[in-house]
């Protein structure tokens, strides 16, 4: 019997020409490095253009087995009821309403979802928790590591603490692992059902799992720039492709 591959939705963004024959021309696209990662872990990547069209949205949802939430921008305070900093970079309120509705259409039709880095922030937010718009805004005396770290992408420079009898734990078999670190916004209060599953050094939320749904993960990190040269990361896209597969197989008997 063939092995099924699932087929697997990235949620996608735009880019603006800045220059060139067309300036200010917009561009749908994902980063190759999470097609890549799909790919290599078995399942089919399909990037779901950003739209403002709801019926669009939840039609790209019902093509799905699993959904990807990638990184970009910076999620929109006003999403959790806060006002918007001076330490808040570029928002795209209409790109969050659109992956808003994506995660709200995979829970109802019970796929798999990854969230990364903006998506894993997103998740967060959107069963009701919220963010530090910036690392400075932490009330800590430990030390903030540098959790945007101007280096090579699939380079690792921090230390992740795992939890025991986490997804990520039960992926990876490793209480610690290496990771890359791009971001400024991190997670404050975590939104129920979700629980924090690994940390940083400095106590930064790097991973959150919700227990009562099959595999909903947030990690803050970029696995996807890694996974060429992390056999962690293989396997971490590779936990996640097999556990959507799982339930389709059950699906279909």
């Amino acid at each position: 019997m063939l092995e099924i591959k699932p087929i697997i939705g990235i949620s996608g963004s735009l880019i603006i020409d800045e220059g060139g024959m067309f300036p200010g021309y917009k561009r749908s696209y994902v980063n190759n490095d999470y097609i890549a990662s799909v790919i290599s872990a078995g399942g089919v990547p399909l990037m779901l253009p950003f739209n403002e069209d709801v019926a669009v949205t939840k039609a790209q949802v019902a093509m799905l087995d699993g959904l990807i939430l990638s990184g970009g921008h910076d999620v929109s305070p006003l999403n959790y009821g806060e006002e918007v900093s001076q330490d808040t970079g570029d928002i795209f309120p209409e790109r969050d309403q659109f992956e808003l509705l994506l995660i709200a259409e995979a829970e109802k039709n019970e796929l798999g979802i990854l969230g990364i880095c903006r998506g894993c922030q997103l998740l967060n937010v959107y069963h009701g928790g919220d963010l530090y718009q910036d690392l400075s805004n932490i009330p800590s005396s430990t030390t903030i590591l540098k959790h945007n770290q101007g280096h090579r992408s699939d380079l690792a420079t921090q230390t992740l603490e795992i939890l025991p009898e986490s997804k990520l734990f039960n992926s990876l078999k490793q209480p610690q692992i290496k990771i890359n670190s791009f971001h400024h916004q991190v997670i404050k209060n975590v939104g129920t059902p979700f629980q924090v599953t690994a940390k940083t050094a400095d106590g930064v939320i790097e991973c959150i799992e919700n227990s009562t749904y099959f595999w909903e993960v947030g990690v803050q990190w970029h696995p996807e720039m890694m996974q060429a040269t992390s056999p962690n990361m293989r396997t971490l896209f590779k936990s996640f492709i097999q556990s959507v597969r799982e339930k389709k197989q059950q699906e279909v008997g």
